[in-house]
């Protein structure tokens, strides 16, 4: 079946999100640093964003850097630092001329000044667009999330009695996006590791032992069907029938 007709009739995730990982380990199978991993994570950022637009995925998150990855060696960190800055130079007017719509959630604390910049750069770039919503999780948590969140409210001066869960998510880095549908982890572990613990408390998992590195568009096709063969019922019970 092509590539065309392999989805055909099946209810495609609005919103999908990707925990990237396995990138040191798919490296060190092949006797190359772990930081070779992260590059080859990169590239292949590329074609998943390329076939999520094409089959009709409107917000595609990727897991790039979490809150607890500065507890890595140094030279990693500096490393993922220095890919991060080489992916939005090599990609940004690739992603723009595709009508990509960038956003950032984490904290921008912690990157340098120039990339910090880059980042803003590439944001306010894409700002308009109106394909596809690229979100690039870089130094994001759950929990830190939800902290800022609060934090926010605080200090905006909503009355206790007036925080709902619209309230909260509103203030979340990914105000405005819906909840993910569908979580996919590559690599073979099956946790979420402190990624969209607010926004994933109903959405469907999906694990792969393939590493990120490795995940190709045939993937995602599976865990799209996989997907689409699921009942969402949100609490409630299954439909009569």
């Amino acid at each position: 079946m092509s590539e065309d007709n392999v989805l055909a009739g099946v209810a495609i995730p609005q919103h999908i999100a990707v925990i990237m990982d396995g990138n040191g380990r798919w490296a060190q199978q092949r006797g190359l640093p772990r930081i070779a991993g992260h590059r080859a994570g990169t590239e292949n950022i590329r074609p998943i964003v390329t076939e999520c637009a094409r089959i009709g995925v409107r917000v595609l998150t990727l897991y790039a850097f979490s809150t607890e990855n500065w507890n890595r060696p140094s030279l990693e960190v500096q490393g993922l630092m220095q890919i991060l800055g080489e992916f939005i130079d090599r990609e940004i007017q690739n992603l723009h001329a595709q009508n990509v719509h960038l956003r950032h959630l984490g904290r921008l604390s912690g990157l340098s000044p120039h990339l910090r910049e880059k980042v803003n750069y590439a944001i306010e770039l894409t700002r308009h667009n109106t394909g596809l919503t690229l979100a690039i999780a870089f130094n994001y948590g759950g929990r830190a999330d939800i902290v800022d969140a609060v934090r926010a409210i605080v200090a905006s001066g909503i009355p206790a009695d007036q925080i709902t869960d619209e309230v909260i998510s509103a203030h979340l880095s990914t105000h405005g996006l819906p909840d993910p549908d569908m979580i996919i982890r590559t690599s073979g572990e099956r946790r979420l590791s402190n990624f969209l613990i607010w926004q994933s408390a109903y959405s469907e998992y999906w694990f792969t032992p393939v590493f990120w590195p490795d995940f190709r568009p045939e993937h995602l096709h599976q865990a799209i069907l996989d997907y689409g063969r699921r009942e969402r019922r949100f609490g409630g019970l299954p439909k009569p029938g």
